[in-house]
């Protein structure tokens, strides 16, 4: 511990605790899109009552949310609003 306050003061090494970590964007955005496809799927299921179709539109949604949402999380990031 006290070796790291010593590193840290020296500007050896910094740690921004404000921020994440792009690897952390990229956990939390598979998770909740996880989350997220299941309910597409299952709505699209109810809706078109075709368990293939609502398994290809969850696909799809998948990728393209994954990548909407790490941006969107990234650029979030560089705000200091609220922070």
């Amino acid at each position: 511990m006290l070796l790291n306050h010593a590193i840290q003061s020296k500007g050896v090494y910094s740690e921004d605790k404000t921020s994440e970590k792009p690897l952390r964007s990229i956990v939390k955005s598979l998770s909740w899109r996880t989350v997220g496809t299941i309910d597409t799927i299952l709505i699209s299921w109810i809706i078109t009552g075709q368990l293939t179709l609502a398994v290809s539109i969850g696909s799809v949604e998948l990728f393209t949310k994954v990548v909407l949402y790490f941006l969107h999380e990234r650029a979030w990031n560089q705000i200091k609003w609220g922070k």
